[in-house]
């Protein structure tokens, strides 16, 4: 049986095995901070709807003719375009029916061609305006499913760029947008009704 001859000089732990030893460190120093949930009792108030509210606010921006006060940039036979009062990106719109209906399957054929029509002029309009990289297109139909107004149905439409999600939002309770309500109104204003 041979012998190995121990070598004197120690062998230098090769760079992956220090950076994990060191992100390991990290990971026991840090691990309660990153991996915590975000709690927002404050939220509950508006998710469970214990602030009142008077009336359909889409439906105060269907009565009135468009505005920056009810943040209705356009309105057709049927539907019509609102700002997001809290954008989550600049350009942030929501496209409805005129209609009170919480119901997709509810719209009269004519009420959803147009409101299909609309949500293309409102995407249109955020390519011309805005140029984004994408866009986010949903509707959240019911309280379950995330609607924050499930009473009266709205898609959001949401102007999308390479590196505009960061965790500012997450560390600092604060969005930064480029442009204020104002100026999305009237950039969209002008683009929506030439």
């Amino acid at each position: 049986m041979a012998i190995k001859k121990k070598s004197g000089a120690m062998k230098k732990p090769t760079q992956k095995k220090k950076s994990e030893s060191l992100f390991l460190q990290m990971q026991k120093e840090i691990w309660p901070l990153e991996r915590d949930v975000l709690f927002r009792p404050d939220r509950m108030k508006y998710v469970r709807k214990l602030i009142p509210q008077e009336g359909c606010v889409f439906c105060r921006a269907n009565s009135e003719k468009p505005s920056l006060d009810t943040l209705c940039v356009y309105q057709s036979k049927h539907s019509m375009i609102v700002l997001n009062k809290f954008p989550y990106n600049s350009g942030h719109i929501l496209v409805l029916p005129r209609r009170h209906c919480g119901d997709l399957l509810q719209l009269l054929d004519a009420e959803f061609m147009d409101l299909q029509n609309t949500i293309r002029k409102a995407m249109s309009a955020l390519q011309r305006g805005y140029e984004p990289g994408g866009m986010n297109l949903g509707l959240n139909q019911g309280a379950v499913a995330g609607a924050g107004i499930p009473e009266h149905l709205h898609y959001h439409v949401i102007p999308r760029w390479a590196g505009d999600l960061n965790f500012f939002p997450l560390i600092a309770e604060t969005k930064v947008l480029v442009e204020s309500l104002e100026q999305t109104y009237e950039k969209l204003w002008s683009i929506l009704n030439p």
